[in-house]
């Protein structure tokens, strides 16, 4: 017999399972206990049974929904309740990985993904089907949207692991993170207990990864994004893709740092490994890198082209003091970074938001001293603000002050500002950072009550009724005298004013998309993550991570652009190898195509197109891009063998002239000419650049009494 049951029963023979495993000492003496535990749960009259999936749920990394009767029934199930903006859930994952390298569904074990969400955007599918892009979830997942599942079994708190056993039966529940070794000790005891009584199942449960169904893309979820002090060189945090770019500001690649598989190492460019790199911050000719996944902070020398660990031991730290030589000292996922002065008056400290322990943190660069603090010798990484505690607490002092998961930094140190402003995510709120005395204080978002972390929305305002949605960045603009702000969740970048605490939405229209539109209120981003003010205070560079793009928002035009990245060696790129450009840009998704009338032609006959292109107004083409045209047919190669496939646009004064000829032997009757054009142009002034692209389909019909030499194609587009 069974009955439908909540956590709660587990809990008496839980504890005292506990408590012996602490006094254990031998792996045996540990596994004794555990086989000693599951004999006990299973003498039960009745099974504690776990409630069925509801119906129409959706799913991911599946070729269908899983039931607990039909797929899982003699399965080992461990089941991961977790939000993906959530950090303890995301220091989960790795245990969760090295489970699952040690058993499989053919071992009888299946891990499951139960989300459920926090933020009401991380209910919807294609935001959930990006998190599991970006962290490399390759179990089943299922999007849980109303929580109930996480209801019928009274969870309380992201993280929770639920072990299930092969009827469907309760056995055993981890909350909150740090407990690999005994889900590790658990699951290996479980499944021998369960092989032994015949009760395992070792048939595939039929796995499909989402991630195998998407076509290759130059960046991958860049998280952040920075400025050298010239303006003229960028540094992309290319997160999904575990590497460090350095392009110009016209979007040529000049350096590639790791990637594109994540690991941990140290030296030149080519072998040094990175684990989803997020802030990054550049002073001369060295970046500095939060190496979120591998809780280190890299130093990246351009000049020696090498890479070194400047803090971190590479495994997640729990110190919530620090004070010992960065590579000594433990730390926990990094997230962003700043320059900033403590003590004297060059940059000298690198201030960094340690989302782990929501902290922030100080790595001095040389000597220097925190404010109304201890003096520090260079190297040393300290706890600078934040007492640890997940919370929205403002303090005159700052040990006791309480952040949740800050993610973004920007320093204002002139006059009257002289602080750290903070975006503060699973508060929603942005916060501020004294760098007179360490005081922390509320600039705009959330709420009073410092333990209430779910007082988030959209909305328009000043101070405490302005609300955010899990922002992840910000940025400050010295020369207007206000804060950028990427409010992640509800897709926009807003703009506060620290004089009067208002904050207005400034791009955006709250929808999860990706459009240019012809002004910042029509354009769209889809969870923004980083953001960085270039050009004197002209532009505003963003990290549109889900559209996997680094906007451009002319704060004096109001044009939002798309940064072209010129890559030679793009990630996954597929190979045109018909054309002395190498790699062409793969055109977006969102490329619109002109579909033309078929054309009649004949057999051996010319085809002369007549390309005719129009920029916008006040625009030109940048010089040191490669725009250019192509041709292809839809994969029938035979329609353009041994013919030139591609070509430079330098000039578009005049229509441009392509050639083709239709080969004498037509084994299909229609085939289809497309024509591809790849476009980069910048403002008359510079200020920004982009890339847009056009398609024109040209249906051909075959005819072999045509008369005629040549037939003559016109095509023309006009950019906007």
């Amino acid at each position: 017999m069974a009955t439908a049951c909540s956590l709660t029963a587990l809990i008496p023979a839980q504890t005292q399972l506990d408590y012996a495993l602490v006094d254990a000492v031998s792996v045996q003496e540990k596994e004794n206990l555990v086989f000693q535990y599951l004999k006990k749960i299973d003498c039960r009259q009745q099974d504690l049974k776990v409630p069925e999936f509801e119906g129409g749920l959706e799913w991911l990394n599946t070729k269908s929904p899983l039931s607990f009767a039909e797929h899982l029934s003699g399965k080992l199930v461990v089941l991961d309740f977790f939000t993906y903006c959530c950090i303890n859930c995301m220091h989960v994952l790795p245990d969760l990985h090295e489970l699952e390298q040690l058993h499989s569904d053919k071992d009888g074990l299946v891990v499951i993904g139960v989300h459920s969400a926090k933020f009401p955007n991380e209910k919807v599918l294609s935001n959930i089907k990006s998190a599991v892009l970006r962290y490399n979830i390759t179990h089943p997942v299922v999007n849980d949207a109303d929580a109930r599942l996480w209801q019928e079994l009274e969870v309380s708190c992201w993280p929770t692991l639920v072990i299930i056993g092969p009827r469907g039966n309760l056995l055993f529940s981890l909350v909150g993170e740090g407990h690999k070794e005994k889900l590790l000790l658990f699951v290996q005891t479980a499944l021998k207990y369960y092989n032994d009584k015949r009760e395992l199942k070792y048939n595939s449960i039929g796995l499909k990864l989402y991630r195998d169904s998407l076509p290759p893309s130059i960046l991958s979820f860049p998280g952040k994004v920075t400025v050298d002090r010239t303006g003229q060189r960028l540094v992309i945090a290319d997160t999904g893709h575990h590497r460090i770019l350095v392009v110009t500001k016209a979007g040529q690649l000049l350096h590639t740092v790791g990637g594109p598989s994540s690991g941990r190492r140290d030296g030149g460019f080519a072998e040094a490994a990175f684990s989803s790199p997020q802030g990054v911050v550049m002073r001369d000719d060295t970046i500095y890198v939060a190496d979120t996944e591998n809780h280190l902070i890299r130093k990246v020398d351009l000049l020696e082209g090498k890479v070194s660990t400047v803090a971190g031991i590479g495994i997640q730290g729990t110190d919530k003091c620090g004070g010992a030589m960065g590579p000594q000292q433990p730390i926990s996922s990094p997230w962003d970074l700043a320059l900033g002065s403590a003590g004297g008056d060059e940059k000298n400290i690198l201030w960094i938001a340690m989302a782990g322990t929501h902290q922030i943190w100080a790595l001095f660069l040389e000597d220097g001293k925190l404010p109304k603090g201890s003096e520090y010798k260079k190297g040393t990484c300290v706890r600078f603000a934040g007492s640890g505690n997940e919370e929205n607490r403002n303090n005159a002092y700052p040990n006791k002050a309480g952040f949740a998961q800050p993610s973004g930094l920007a320093p204002a140190p002139e006059e009257p500002w002289n602080c750290i402003f903070i975006a503060d995510s699973e508060s929603s709120t942005i916060r501020a950072i004294s760098l007179k005395d360490g005081a922390v204080k509320h600039l705009v978002g959330g709420e009073r009550d410092p333990l209430n972390l779910f007082a988030f929305g959209d909305a328009d305002g000043t101070g405490i009724n302005a609300k955010l949605q899990h922002p992840l960045g910000v940025a400050w603009n010295t020369q207007k005298g206000v804060l950028y702000v990427a409010d992640s969740y509800n897709h926009k970048i807003k703009v506060v004013d620290p004089k009067t605490k208002q904050c207005v939405t400034l791009a955006g229209t709250g929808e999860a998309s990706n459009s240019l539109g012809p002004n910042f209120s029509q354009s769209t981003f889809n969870e923004p993550g980083g953001l960085h003010v270039g050009e004197n205070g002209r532009v505003l560079y963003v990290a549109d991570s889900n559209n996997h793009q680094i906007k451009i928002l002319d704060l004096e035009t109001q044009i939002v652009s798309v940064l072209p990245i010129l890559v030679d060696d793009v990630v996954d790129a597929p190979v045109n190898k018909s054309t002395a450009h190498g790699k062409i840009p793969k055109l977006p998704k969102s490329t619109p195509q002109i579909e033309m009338s078929p054309i009649v032609v004949t057999p051996g006959q010319n085809i002369e197109i007549e390309l005719s292109l129009t920029l916008p107004s006040g625009t030109k083409l940048t010089k040191e891009a490669p725009s250019l045209w192509t041709l292809s047919a839809e994969g029938n190669d035979w329609l353009l063998q041994d013919q030139r496939s591609s070509g430079d646009i330098v000039d578009l004064s005049q229509p441009l002239a392509i050639s083709a000829t239709v080969p004498s032997s037509i084994p299909i009757p229609n085939p289809v000419l497309l024509v591809g054009v790849c476009l980069y142009y910048c403002s008359l002034n510079d200020n920004t650049c982009m890339m847009k692209a056009v398609s024109f389909r040209q249906p051909l019909q075959m005819d072999n009494k045509k008369e005629g030499n040549t037939a003559q194609i016109v095509l023309c587009y006009a950019f906007n």
